[in-house]
């Protein structure tokens, strides 16, 4: 498969408040994380590694034929255990890195390779990640589902979990609604929480002093943007597929495996 090369870190917890042990509950026979893994080195990375604190889910990944690597169990965030599964591994400062989260075992490989052969043709940008245009008035007002504006460039302007871009003159605001026809350019955009990295950049983030709009919106990509860096987002017409933080959602995804997979 043509395109840049690029490394997948996967980070895993066993800590869940709303789906206990989740990296290891079972779909279609396997851990929950090893899908994952299966599904991110679909995209044909050089390598693709589980960066996890649990020695369980890094045995489970071991006896399945999955590379992981066991980090400290301190870290604040997975953007730190990345950080340190990347000094660990070796990696160059230009390498690119791409982060899968350890609960999007039907993430599309295709959107994988996407994010890495963007952050590689754009030299001027320390990240790159993924967005679909928003249909319903219901998502762009739900504060779970995060959007982003972008530039003329296709670079990240904001992203926030409060509805923008907000249409001054729409004839409704309605959350019920699918969203009234808007202003060419102003589509509303669903982030996709799928990054590429460069190494090098992945190394210093946590010692980037966190941004108040981060803290305020809980979103640590706005410690990137804060500090005058620069993310390249790739819009896709394909939504996502659902991930895993409830048991409602691990069941539903359980329903879309059993049918992706019926022979």
């Amino acid at each position: 498969m043509s395109g840049p090369a690029f490394h997948v870190l996967i980070p895993a917890r066993r800590a869940s408040t709303r789906l206990p042990d989740k990296p290891l509950l079972d779909l279609g026979g396997a851990p929950l994380v090893v899908r994952v893994a299966e599904r991110a080195r679909a995209s044909a990375p050089l390598s693709c590694t589980v960066a996890t604190d649990d020695p369980a889910i890094a045995q489970a990944c071991t006896q399945a034929g999955v590379a992981a690597l066991l980090t400290r169990a301190d870290h604040p965030s997975g953007s730190d255990r990345l950080a340190e599964a990347v000094q660990r591994l070796g990696l160059a400062d230009e390498a690119i890195v791409v982060n899968v989260q350890g609960d999007e075992p039907l993430i599309d490989p295709l959107l994988v390779r996407e994010v890495a052969a963007l952050l590689h043709r754009r030299p001027d940008c320390v990240m790159a990640t993924a967005a679909h245009p928003i249909a319903q008035a219901a998502d762009l007002f739900n504060p779970n589902i995060v959007k982003v504006v972008l530039d003329a460039q296709g670079t990240a302007l904001l992203f926030s979990r409060a509805p923008i871009p907000w249409w001054r003159d729409a004839p409704t605001q309605d959350a019920g609604q699918p969203l009234p026809q808007r202003p060419a350019g102003a589509q509303p955009l669903r982030h996709i929480g799928l990054y590429a990295y460069r190494a090098g950049f992945l190394r210093r983030f946590p010692q980037l002093e966190p941004a108040p709009l981060e803290q305020c919106e809980a979103l640590e990509q706005l410690r990137v943007l804060w500090h005058g860096q620069r993310i390249a987002v790739t819009v896709t017409e394909r939504a996502p597929g659902p991930g895993v933080d409830t048991p409602e959602d691990l069941a539903r995804v359980r329903q879309l495996w059993a049918g992706l997979h019926r022979s």
